[in-house]
């Protein structure tokens, strides 16, 4: 880091605007590198926003704040892979403000104890007690509930042995139905042992019996109307599949990279996932500079190559797409390492667990690089420059038609400044009164209720507007604009290349000029950038219109999911929220669901993009 960029204050309002709500842990880090904070969150924005709203803070705080240079985040799928991920990271950094508990060694445990009448309890550190282990779990809570679900199913003993030992009479557990009292020999030695390799079978993950008798007795709860007991079962199908779910960032890799590219054009973000130990290291993001390439593969290999050149490589790397020269490159660094070096790109369990990861967080990452205020100003700087503007566009706005086939028209509008998107002046229109699948109608419609409402109530219009379409849409934008008199504004198509390829659109500009800029013009890369967030705002958008129109399960707008395979998933997570908790290894094992259709579904209930809603959007598009 520079010394200029070391005396800047942390702008952490605009770090802010650009994180995203997904689960994650965040890093506070002072200008020597040193990490002064490590912490977790269920949404991201919101968690790290709070630290710099007007909300009064402790002098720690106050501190700690002070002395941050920057932040960096990692997103996860689940909170509890967050949990675990942030244990991780605080073991292995010892950042300076963080509360370092005496456990925080150790993760908690379920322990059934080897006695004649075991008993069943939350463990922490050495395993001196003989008996079995089962873990680690994430967090006490998630112990607690595993252990509470089990009382309630296989009634084990939870009390220590003097207890148990010095019973005349059974306990409050015994009476509330939470344990069979062998303390004072209500159940038989063969019983109480059934029940104990049952928890057992449970504990071990092979609950997929015991899920579809409980699954089978809410059914028939629901039968006979007995909706409390139906809804009991459902919440305990629910504890069983979070209990087992597969957590993806425990650190059970000893010595592993794992690299994943995102590209934009020529802007590339490389992330790496690092593992010593069996520590999970947290990530870090590379921009590399491409000078023009705009192929992923070269831009990674180039990347492993020179990095590892600096870098002691670890045993394995895995990278998220096939490199040139991988053979020798792979040859290369185990020469130089003295140590065999591997080089993967096709992996599976645990390890594309980890890609996934860093997939996402590349991804994240190259849309923060992208926003930020310095590459913000020279983009700007340079479509004013083609525009021929004589000052900073201080307002952008684009318009974009999402819909599928006709159905639940809707416009976008998103708004940029100088600083980023402003996001609480975005604005959806549903577009009624026009032929289905007519985007020259419903641009018009748009456009129209837009200015309509900035000419009789003397609202801001903006600088630039861009039209996410071709000659066609502009043409409807700009008569819209003629009927009310609305001057000043210079109006931009933004049509795609034959090839639909990023870097290949063509900007249909005010003065009827056609020009191709380019991937490495900055001032197409903004024009990207706002045109993207107003495809995302549009399809978001209408994807809520249109399930509000249907009435129906967000199930069944994805393709391939019938009555039949909705059932199931519903009946294997007791329910939508048990579906949508859970991660896509989660969905895949469900019968009759691969990963591809796993990967749609958690889309979907996450109000994620996907291939099958871009291109629909795309094939009923008239132009651009």
């Amino acid at each position: 880091m520079s010394r200029a960029e070391a005396a800047t204050p942390f702008d952490g309002k605009a770090f802010v605007k650009n994180l995203s709500t997904a689960p994650g842990v965040y890093r506070m880090i002072a200008g020597d590198d040193s990490v002064l904070y490590v912490g977790k969150a269920g949404v991201l924005k919101n968690r790290v926003s709070s630290y710099f709203n007007a909300t009064p803070k402790s002098a720690r705080i106050m501190t700690m704040l002070a002395q941050t240079a920057r932040m960096e985040v990692t997103v996860t799928r689940t909170e509890t892979e967050a949990l675990i991920l942030e244990n991780e990271l605080i073991k292995a950094l010892k950042p300076r403000y963080n509360v370092l508990l005496r456990d925080d060694k150790s993760y908690p445990y379920v322990l059934m104890t080897q006695e004649a009448w075991p008993r069943i309890a939350m463990h922490r550190g050495p395993r001196a007690i003989p008996g079995r282990y089962f873990g680690p779990y994430a967090s006490v809570g998630a112990v607690r509930d595993s252990l509470n679900l089990m009382h309630k199913l296989f009634k084990l003993r939870s009390c220590e042995d003097s207890v148990f030992r010095n019973r005349s009479r059974p306990c409050l557990q015994h009476q509330i139905g939470r344990c069979s009292a062998p303390c004072v020999g209500m159940v038989q030695a063969r019983d109480y042992a059934e029940s104990v390799r049952r928890a057992g079978l449970f504990l071990e993950g092979r609950s997929d019996e015991l899920s579809d008798d409980l699954v089978k007795s809410m059914e028939a709860a629901s039968v006979r109307l007995d909706f409390e007991e139906a809804a009991r079962l459902r919440d305990l199908v629910a504890s069983i599949r979070s209990v087992q779910a597969r957590q993806y960032v425990d650190g059970r890799a000893a010595d592993l990279d794992v690299l994943a590219i995102a590209m934009q054009g020529v802007a590339a973000c490389v992330l790496l996932l690092a593992f010593r130990d069996g520590r999970n290291l947290g990530t870090r993001a590379f921009f590399p500079r491409t000078n023009g390439s705009d192929n992923p593969e070269e831009v990674l290999a180039a990347f492993v190559s020179q990095y590892y050149g600096e870098q002691q490589p670890p045993r394995e790397i895995v990278l998220d797409r096939d490199i040139p020269d991988r053979e020798l490159i792979e040859q290369a660094l185990s020469s130089a390492g003295e140590r065999k070096v591997q080089i993967r790109c096709n992996v599976r369990g645990e390890r594309a667990g980890y890609l996934d990861m860093a997939k996402r967080n590349a991804e994240l990452s190259l849309a923060g690089e992208r926003t930020s205020h310095a590459a913000q100003r020279a983009r700007a700087e340079a479509l004013r420059d083609m525009l021929g503007m004589h000052e900073l566009p201080g307002r952008i706005e684009c318009f974009d038609i999402s819909h599928t086939m006709g159905e639940a028209t809707v416009a976008s509008c998103v708004v940029f400044d100088a600083e980023g998107p402003v996001r609480g002046q975005y604005r959806r229109y549903n577009i009624s009164g026009i032929e289905p699948g007519d985007d020259y109608a419903a641009m018009h419609q748009a456009i129209e209720r837009r200015f309509r409402r900035a000419v009789e109530e003397g609202g801001v219009t903006p600088d630039i507007l861009l039209i996410d379409g071709g000659a066609g849409q502009v043409a409807q934008a700009r008569a819209a604009l003629n009927e009310l008199g609305v001057e000043g504004v210079a109006l931009v198509g933004v049509s795609k290349g034959p090839a639909r390829r990023p870097g290949d659109e063509e900007l249909l500009l005010p003065d009827g000029r056609s020009v191709h800029p380019g991937a490495e013009s900055p001032a197409l890369q903004l024009v990207q950038q706002v045109r993207d967030e107003a495809h995302r705002f549009a399809i978001t958008g209408h994807r809520g219109r249109r399930q509000k129109a249907r009435n129906t399960s967000r199930l069944e707008d994805i393709a391939g999911i019938g009555p039949r395979r909705r059932a199931s998933l519903l009946r294997h997570f007791g329910g939508l929220g048990g579906l949508k908790a859970a991660g896509v290894e989660e969905i895949a094992r469900v019968d009759g669901i691969n990963d591809a259709l796993a990967e749609r579904i958690y889309a979907t209930l996450h109000g994620l993009d996907t291939p099958d809603m871009n291109d629909a959007k795309s094939g009923a598009r008239s132009e651009g």
